[in-house]
């Protein structure tokens, strides 16, 4: 137990004081978000009473919104610092989800979602830059180890809690969350510095236009933007946890909401119980190997849900998606930092979202055209075959050697 408690306490000095103070807040604003997201696709089809092809469709009008949210956060990260982008982010990520409850027709919720969800979503670039500014790149994979624990501790609570919640009202679950990104925003103003690398003293900074015009360089790193396709493909695979997951396993398996909740709660359980461990174990691995194991576990744990029925196969499939996910997500985020010059993590870390973006405009509706069609056991067929050549691409990625190094920035008389 003693040394138990001595590792604890190197781990927990090993890393800065604002690291911790990053993922306390990490924490309390996912209790919000966990309650509400992995019952987003089943509220709406319930309240709405619209079909799984209909909620891609707005699944897609989100994902555009939050591409635009997502470059003007990258942006503003890189030239107003990491701090002020996360607080308005939290702000108005509260007044989206009381706007999204108490819209009363379909029309108004799409309105209200698509207008301050996309100036919500600028905090995602923000957020993935805090890890990168505060660790040094020998740390980031451990670091972003131990947030992805953080992260599905709050998992971990709110999901059966708004299980039973959605069993009187999903109203409760947007008011939950709205309160605890308030909660979550006045522990930023007090407690969070600015993590945002200085530039050289002697060093001009860039106009708001400069800042945007930076985006060209990103999209110039060739090496990062093959990255980034591939990961789309694996996302394409992933996103099916918190989109028709829920919904399949309601309809074509009979699993109630606060069944589905628990599902979610394992999930989270051993991602807190053994990520450290996983990612310290690993590490010393090729990164683009590890995401290659990672995404061909999720090619079969999601493919085993066209096969299985009954709570204890879905456990199981449960697993070894959550061991894919261990895998993947602290190599996915290092790799990205590892892409970066610090001047434009923020940069990079938005086009780095487009990953999710760019899965969640398209994945939803058509994974919903095959849950709506006769045979929905298809969706995880071809899930399971998208995995499948994610998992090559990062192979062969693997092999090419690739070196996460930016590109360098091209002179020019509108930069400099």
């Amino acid at each position: 137990m003693q040394d138990t408690f001595t590792k604890l306490k190197k781990v927990f000095t090993d890393y800065p004081r604002a690291f911790w103070t990053y993922n306390l807040i990490v924490f309390i604003d996912h209790l919000g978000g966990f309650m509400l997201y992995p019952f987003f696709a089943l509220y709406l089809t319930k309240k709405f009473e619209i079909g799984m092809s209909t909620v891609g469709i707005l699944f897609a009008v989100f994902s555009v919104s939050g591409m635009v949210g997502n470059a003007l956060g990258g942006a503003l990260a890189d030239r107003l610092g990491r701090k002020v982008v996360i607080l308005a982010s939290l702000l108005l990520s509260a007044l989206s989800a009381l706007g999204m409850g108490f819209a009363p027709t379909l029309g108004v919720f799409i309105a209200v979602s698509v207008i301050v969800g996309t100036l919500s979503s600028i905090g995602g670039p923000a957020h993935e830059a805090v890890i990168a500014d505060l660790l040094p790149p020998e740390k980031r994979a451990e670091g972003y180890g131990i947030f992805r624990v953080v992260f599905n501790v709050s998992a971990i609570i709110a999901p059966p809690v708004a299980g039973f919640l959605v069993s009187g009202s999903y109203m409760t679950l947007f008011v939950v969350d709205a309160i605890i990104s308030v909660l979550a925003a006045i522990i930023v103003i007090f407690a969070l510095p600015e993590t945002k690398p200085q530039g050289k003293p002697d060093e001009k900074p860039e106009t708001l236009k400069q800042t945007f015009v930076g985006y060209s360089h990103v999209f110039k790193d060739l090496p990062f933007l093959l990255f980034i396709a591939i990961t789309v493909l694996m996302t394409l695979v992933y996103m099916n946890m918190n989109t028709t997951l829920g919904v399949f396993l309601r309809d074509y398996r009979g699993l109630k909401e606060v069944s589905y909740g628990t599902l979610l709660s394992i999930n989270a359980i051993i991602v807190v119980v053994l990520q450290f461990w996983v990612t310290r174990k690993l590490e010393k691995f090729k990164p683009m190997l590890m995401m290659a194991i990672g995404t061909l576990l999720y090619a079969a744990g999601f493919a085993m849900y066209g096969f299985v029925k009954g709570f204890a196969l879905f456990v199981t499939a449960m697993v070894v998606i959550t061991i894919g996910e261990m895998v993947v997500s602290p190599f996915q985020q290092s790799i990205v930092a590892g892409f970066a010059p610090e001047d434009m993590r923020g940069r990079y870390m938005a086009v780095s979202g487009l990953t999710w973006s760019i899965a969640f405009t398209i994945g939803p509706y058509f994974a919903g055209l095959l849950l709506d069609g006769k045979n929905p056991d298809m969706l995880w067929y071809v899930s399971g075959f998208i995995g499948l050549i994610a998992t090559i691409g990062f192979l062969l990625f693997n092999k090419k050697q690739f070196q996460t190094k930016p590109v360098e920035s091209e002179p020019s008389s509108e930069l400099h």
